[in-house]
């Protein structure tokens, strides 16, 4: 029995064994049919692959000449193959020139020739959990290299893609230095739940909630939330990569709906070591100044005599200033035989254009690669960040009524008052909400440190040629910790002072697991990710205060001793929040002779702020590719060096949304009190804040795109065509509860779908490439349809306007059949003989009223673009870029503040609307008066350097000394300092889109830099 049953086993085994030589013979296609078959035992053979820099080459292709057996490099250009000793190797990879190599022993070193003309469709660019050739993307995808990164003051990751990628628009909700940006790809997709990118930094999934302490509202508004993005050191920075349509995207699953930004930092490079150092020096001004009437002017305006206070101040001059900024930056990096290294020390300390605000930031870094065991079979990575930002601040925040900012009160400071009195103390203005703006500077104090740390361990083993399992553990931690004192005043905004301290701690801990293989069947080419990621955000906020304490320059300030004087209280709750994701992921990517790809992910992602219905959301994306050029009728082809047309369909998610929205909310109340016992003492009842609604899930993305990428003329022209249609459904919204709830409103999807399409272009041109001179051009642009249709309600407002007798007024409207953040106001028809304003009567009664208001045109410009041109010349090098946008819309909140009632209240007006000749009666109404176009061209960047190479010193390798500028030139209509901006009115969590109320102004900078190699 025991023989029988082991013979049994022994011939279910022949079918299999016949199987594997099958597979092994399709495995050798290619095979010459005229070699002997030789039954020498074959070796792995090791080897590397650079390119003539001495850079790893990742995806070239190993053939063995004799067996038609084939090999891929992995990420650090490294391959395993089963040949013989005497046997060739075929090594190739498109844009460098095929090597044939004789194998003399069991290790080989290959260096590729790069072939003259080889175009960017020939680079390698990262993927979601991967890098592919360009030639064989198939998604949207956008790859900029430090190379596109001019040297310039640039604060933040996102002010380096200004301008470089089509369909990606920056806009600041200030100018203040290490201020917000608002960053969205192919437009507006969501109501409530925000549109900025996922940014994952080498490999790890950044969190967009706010990473500085927020301070409580003192009556000045809470100034606008930091760029959670300000804590890298831009010139760590290797490249950037957007990922734009559903099928790039999707691998991220519920966080991609509004696209992915890939950040690579840094790693050594093969050869000799290289130490760098970067440094300038920017001097920067207001970017224009508002105009206002003059002293003379005011006073020739008619005014109230008591109102001419014998004074002549430019308060703009008095709150502005030219500031200074420096940087400093070292770099280390190297790369051996097994492993690579960089290591980065930086500082920048930044002046604000306003007195008292500044950004000082001091940042290190360490990337570190190492390959163990045998063959290099295991690789370890560790990329290691820590930032420390130290901030000061100034009254101006976005949430404060119409008296309640800075630059508020110095644009409408009367100029003929004086900044100081005869005593030398600064003037009071001796007016209820309006102060001198330099006394409110001195009173005032906003101080915030941030420390940051972003790190994670990467772990790669190879199991067999091609099969590699990978381990990602990361975490992002933050501390930051806010001082707001106002100390005691002769204003009505806490005259007995008031201090408070703001406390945040937030991280996010991350552990992925993933498998890839590689491999090639002949012609059929394979690559299989699928993976498992699991990543917890918590974050804990406290606040603490005093009020009440001695004067400034008395005592101790409550900053340093809180304790010494005044009465502690807590000036609003602190938050405990806390949410996790676990996600399964796969993706094929497989294409058959170079000529026809296709791609297909699926992506997991359960989220605990979601309904118990609904947990889990699944993400599906496939897209096909077909690279024309590579078919024998366009092979040698004169014109046509490179033509791949790409389609793609797929769905993303949006969980950007409060925690714990689907559950229920109580809380004990007197409102819902009865009288239980005979004493008549009320007892307090159970209120119900919110109703739980277990069947919330994702806010869904479903995009289409069709692509066409190309290259042409000797691969001097060279570019893609994208159009994409874009659809946001199931939108999250808070909306009027169904009959009989217990809450008026609740948290739900909706039927309403915000719809996206358009087109984008990038096409560049190498104008001119020979010895002593290179100039390339590049141009980018992309237009925006952007509709909302099917909302259940009529409409959702948002976008809060500020100003005198305007609580409650808002200026943005979702509705159906219209563009996202639409404007809703009166219609402005001009000034009648008695200087007054004349409004549209809509509905004919004969006054102006609710209903008279009439919906215009939105935000959002309809069609956005960048210019970017790079010219060398010998050892010269010059670069310049300009921006720009058509079609959008401003609300300018700050001439509506400014307007000309202001001359019958002490106050200053802008100068056009006193020439307009409208009355000093007129009372400020939100009207089309005050909407105004954002069109704009801006030279956003122009740069001159000079290299000197020094042969004399065998230490030094370069300098490079350049100037730049910044913002140098803006020509648009737009009345108000820059028509680049948004600042956040939302109302009840509803996005507001292009309000400009009193911000932050930019500033045009320019600088004197240095870039020195030893």
């Amino acid at each position: 029995m025991y023989h029988k049953i082991n013979f049994f086993k022994f011939k279910k085994l022949i079918p299999i064994a016949l199987i594997f030589l099958v597979a092994n013979q399709a495995h050798a296609e290619g095979f010459s049919k005229h070699s002997p078959i030789s039954f020498q035992v074959k070796e792995p053979i090791t080897g590397s692959v650079k390119d003539q820099e001495g850079s790893a080459i990742e995806g070239a292709k190993i053939t063995v000449v004799e067996t038609g057996e084939t090999a891929t490099t992995d990420a650090s250009g490294n391959f395993t193959i089963s040949a013989n000793i005497g046997q060739a190797l075929s090594i190739s990879y498109e844009g460098y020139t095929t090597q044939i190599l004789k194998i003399s022993g069991s290790s080989v070193s290959v260096s590729l020739k790069s072939k003259k003309g080889a175009t960017s469709i020939e680079e390698v660019t990262l993927v979601g959990y991967g890098s592919q050739k360009k030639s064989d993307v198939t998604g949207a995808i956008s790859q900029l290299k430090a190379a596109n990164f001019k040297e310039g003051m640039n604060i933040s990751v996102d002010n380096l893609m200004q301008g470089k990628v089509a369909g990606v628009r920056i806009v600041q909700t200030s100018g203040e230095p290490g201020a917000g940006v608002n960053v969205s790809i192919r437009g507006i997709g969501s109501i409530r739940s925000g549109s900025t990118p996922l940014f994952v930094v080498d490999g790890v999934p950044l969190n967009n909630d706010p990473v500085s302490a927020s301070s409580p509202d003192f009556g000045l508004g809470n100034t606008a939330a930091k760029n959670p993005l300000n804590f890298l050191n831009t010139s760590d920075i290797e490249s950037i990569t957007v990922l734009k349509d559903a099928s790039a995207a999707a691998i991220y699953g519920a966080r991609g709906s509004n696209g992915v930004v890939l950040v690579t930092t840094k790693r050594g490079k093969k050869g000799e070591p290289l130490f760098t150092y970067d440094t300038y020096l920017g001097f920067s001004s207001v970017i224009k100044k508002l105009d206002l009437l003059t002293a003379d002017e005011y006073r020739a305006a008619g005014i109230d005599k008591s109102y001419d206070h014998g004074g002549n101040t430019d308060w703009q001059d008095e709150i502005y200033r030219n500031a200074v900024s420096s940087n400093h930056s070292v770099s280390f990096s190297k790369a051996t035989d097994t492993g690579s290294y960089f290591a980065s020390l930086s500082h920048m300390d930044q002046d604000g254009i306003v007195l008292n605000s500044s950004f000082k930031r001091t940042t290190a870094r360490i990337n570190a690669e190492e390959s163990f065991l045998d063959d290099k079979r295991l690789k370890v990575k560790v990329n290691l960040t820590a930032s420390d930002i130290r901030e000061t601040g100034i009254p101006n925040g976005g949430t404060a009524g119409s008296d309640g900012q800075l630059i508020i009160h110095a644009l409408m400071a009367n100029p003929t008052r004086s900044v100081y009195d005869e005593n030398g103390n600064y003037t009071n203005f001796n007016m209820n909400a309006h102060y001198n703006p330099l006394y409110l500077l001195s009173v005032y104090q906003d101080k915030t440190n941030t420390f940051r740390v972003l790190g994670n361990t990467e772990a790669t083993l190879r199991i067999i040629p091609g099969l590699n399992y990978k381990f990602n553990l990361g975490i992002d931690r933050s501390l930051s910790e806010r001082n707001t004192t106002m100390f005691p005043n002769i204003t009505d905004r806490s005259p007995k002072g008031i201090y408070s301290q703001a406390n945040l701690d937030a991280y996010n801990i991350l552990l992925e697991h993933y498998l890839t293989y590689d491999f090639s069947l002949g012609r059929h080419n394979f690559n299989w990710l699928a993976g498992f990621s699991y990543q917890k955000f918590k974050a804990t906020a406290t606040y603490w205060g005093v009020r009440n304490f001695l004067a400034q320059g008395a005592g101790i300030p409550p900053e340093i001793n809180p304790g010494y004087s005044g009465d502690v209280f807590i000036p609003q709750p602190g938050t405990d929040q806390e949410n996790e994701l676990q996600s399964y992921f796969g993706r094929v990517n497989y294409n058959f002779d170079k000529k026809y790809f296709l791609t297909a992910s699926l992506r997991a992602d359960g989220s605990t702020r979601f309904g118990d219905n609904n947990k889990y959301g699944y993400f599906p994306s496939v897209a096909v590719g077909w690279t024309i050029s590579n078919e024998n009728f366009l092979k040698g082809n004169p014109v046509i060096n490179e033509l791949k047309l790409r389609a793609s369909w797929g769905q993303t998610g949006n969980q950007e949304v409060q925690n714990k929205i689907t559950k229920p909310s109580y809380s004990l109340a007197a409102s819902a009190g009865y009288y239980l016992y005979d004493n008549l003492n009320l007892i307090n009842g159970v209120l119900i804040n919110r109703t739980a609604y277990p069947d919330l899930k994702w806010e869904t993305v479903e995009q289409s795109n069709i692509g066409l990428d190309f290259s042409l003329l000797k691969n001097k022209l060279y570019g893609s065509l994208e159009y994409y249609n874009k659809s946001t459904k199931d939108a999250i919204l808070r909306i009027p509860s169904p009959v009989l709830s217990p809450t008026p409103m609740i948290w739900r999807n909706s039927d309403g779908t915000i719809k996206n399409k358009g087109i984008e272009f990038s096409l560049g041109y190498e104008i001119i490439k020979n010895e002593n001179f290179t100039w390339n051009l590049d141009v980018n642009g992309a237009t925006v349809n952007n509709k909302i249709t099917g909302l259940p309600v009529s409409e959702i407002y948002s976008g809060s306007v500020s100003g005198p007798g305007l609580s409650g007024v808002t200026a943005n409207v979702y509705k159906n059949g219209y563009q996202a953040g639409s404007f809703y106001m009166y219609h402005y028809l001009g000034i009648d003989a008695n200087g007054k304003y004349i409004y549209e009567d809509v509905d004919g009664d004969g006054t102006i009223g609710q209903k008279d208001k009439k919906i215009f045109e939105g935000p959002i410009p309809k069609f956005t673009f960048g210019i970017n041109s790079y010219m060398k010349y010998k050892k010269f090098d010059f670069s310049f870029s300009f921006i720009g946008q058509t079609g959008g819309y401003l609300v300018n909140n700050t001439a509506l503040d400014l307007n000309i009632n202001n001359l019958a209240s002490d106050r200053n007006v802008l100068k056009n609307f006193y020439d307009s000749g409208a009355s000093f009666t007129n009372q400020p109404q939100l009207s089309s008066l005050y909407l105004e176009k954002s069109d704009f061209i801006r030279l956003n960047n122009v740069r001159l350097g000079y290299t000197f190479d020094i042969n004399q010193l065998k230490f030094l390798k370069s300098i490079n000394l350049y100037v730049s500028a910044q913002n140098l030139l803006t020509i648009t209509s737009y009345t108000g300092y820059d028509p680049l901006v948004d600042t956040s009115k939302q109302v009840e969590g509803n996005q507001s889109l292009g309000i400009d109320y009193t911000t932050y102004p930019s500033a045009k900078t320019f600088i004197l830099g240095a870039t020195v190699k030893f």
